[in-house]
């Protein structure tokens, strides 16, 4: 081995890295489990530390099974990158192209949607569907913030034929879950077959990647790691059997399998899909204060620019990116949907100059036993902000919170009912939800009503304006 490639890798030692990892899970409690894999010019490792759940014995490793969310985009990209050098699509190719004819595409003056469009957030589309969240009411998911109900072609349709566009499609950047998830679906529809086997016949077979993909196998299922929230507590699989959006954010992976197809991206492995990988930063467009390709955001930093994108679900975060010139690459999975993330991880990873975060560990709520009588001074209705009224009803003993949201794009007044979830005492006049992280403090006048209250969600503290009934 060359001594001067050693002296001149950015990436940091091993033991540094599980520093790292053990003060991220056992001191600030962001996590039980963390997986970071690294690809350089001497070879791959991981490094792991945690485990697959709380108080689970079991310990995360490269073959632990986490969900990617977001970083699903990637592989929805390279589909479409992998179709373009088929000569089966164009990336001008209108989106309207490859949907039913009964199906309206929107379009503002007379521009359409293409499929770059999709691909680089410039659609004009929402981030996610304004029906979707009465989906997630009439399944009753628990999160109000975990888009994954059984969002199927139908919803889709209807929501796409109604919908009227803001601006010109491709005028301007705004990440869109529900475009990615409709690209992921136009590229299944015209191959006639479903997204999850249209990304294992072209990509994780072709790549070796085995542990990549929706639905688990019997393997993956033993080596799944459990989801948790802000506080640690765990949190069901998200659902996408049968979403109509899987493309922008259902699969689960391994830190041995991103590694593999980060080896194919950096050309350290001979893959058919090498003409696609590279197409997907040939073509950039502006996304805010940086760039994106197919996929990639394009993140300058020290004279560098790194290849990346983030993921997040109700119970996972994760990272991956990559460094063309060095030839360096990192992925991070976590199995906590904690405020903090992993971004800072891996960006620092690959540029030991960007500084770590050092979040605050979250607050450990402990209920207690309050004079039942006191509950009735709490129900009512609150605004929130301009867009979102807060219910607090009770139902003997217990307390519930119910958000009702003005969604973008619907009738002024025309509010929609989120997720209702159960409130736990911890003093008189503060409370606390299991389900997500959710806390509430009420603030009262004579006699002990209820005014107003506080919301808070991931640190941040929104106060309702004023009591409205």
């Amino acid at each position: 081995m060359n001594p001067n490639i050693l002296e001149r890798l950015p990436l940091p030692e091993t033991e540094i890295i599980r520093e790292i990892l053990v003060k991220r899970t056992d001191q600030l409690k962001q996590a039980t489990g963390i997986v970071v894999g690294i690809i350089e010019p001497i070879g791959r490792r991981v490094v792991a530390y945690g485990h697959l759940a709380k108080g689970d014995p079991r310990t995360v490793d490269g073959d632990t099974i986490f969900e990617i969310g977001s970083v699903s985009k990637v592989f929805t990209s390279l589909l479409l990158a992998d179709t373009v050098s088929r000569n089966e699509v164009t990336l001008d190719d209108p989106a309207a192209k490859y949907l039913p004819e009964n199906v309206r595409m929107p379009e503002r003056n007379g521009k359409s949607i293409t499929l770059l469009d999709l691909s680089t957030h410039r659609s004009g589309l929402p981030s996610l569907p304004s029906d979707l969240l009465a989906k997630m009411v009439k399944v009753k998911v628990k999160d109000p913030l975990e888009p994954h109900a059984d969002y199927s072609m139908d919803d889709l349709y209807q929501f796409l034929s109604g919908y009227t566009l803001p601006r010109e499609p491709g005028s301007e950047y705004e990440y869109s879950n529900l475009g990615a998830g409709l690209l992921g679906h136009l590229l299944a529809y015209r191959a006639g077959t479903d997204y999850e086997s249209l990304i294992r016949n072209r990509i994780t077979r072709p790549l070796g990647m085995p542990d990549t993909g929706i639905t688990l196998s019997s393997s993956m299922k033993q080596r799944m790691a459990t989801g948790h929230n802000a506080t640690l507590a765990p949190v069901a699989l998200a659902n996408w059997d049968g979403h109509a959006l899987a493309g922008a954010g259902a699969l689960r992976s391994s830190a041995n399998d991103m590694l593999t197809f980060l080896e194919a991206v950096l050309g350290y492995r001979e893959s058919p899909l090498a003409p696609a990988l590279k197409a997907m930063l040939e073509v950039r467009r502006p996304a805010g204060q940086t760039e994106i390709g197919l996929g990639w955001l394009i993140y300058p930093t020290d004279g560098r620019k790194i290849a990346l994108h983030n993921g997040g679900t109700g119970g996972f975060r994760s990272f991956i990116g990559y460094d063309p010139e060095e030839r360096i690459g990192v992925v991070v999975l976590s199995n906590s949907s904690a405020p903090s993330g992993v971004d800072d991880i891996g960006l620092h990873l690959l540029n030991p100059k960007l500084p770590l975060a050092n979040p605050e560990p979250p607050k450990q709520h402990t209920e207690v036993h309050i004079d039942p009588k006191l509950l009735d001074n709490y129900t009512g209705r609150y605004q929130v902000t301009a867009n979102l009224i807060f219910e607090i009803t009770r139902d003997g003993g217990r307390l519930f919170a119910q958000g009702f949201a003005q969604l973008p794009h619907s009738r002024p007044g025309d509010l929609t009912g989120l997720p209702r979830f159960e409130l736990f005492a911890e003093g008189e006049k503060s409370f606390f939800a299991r389900v997500s992280d959710h806390q509430i403090a009420f603030e009262t006048g004579p006699g002990g009503r209820a005014t107003s209250l506080v919301l808070r969600r991931a640190g941040r503290d929104m106060p309702a304006a004023a009591r409205l009934s």
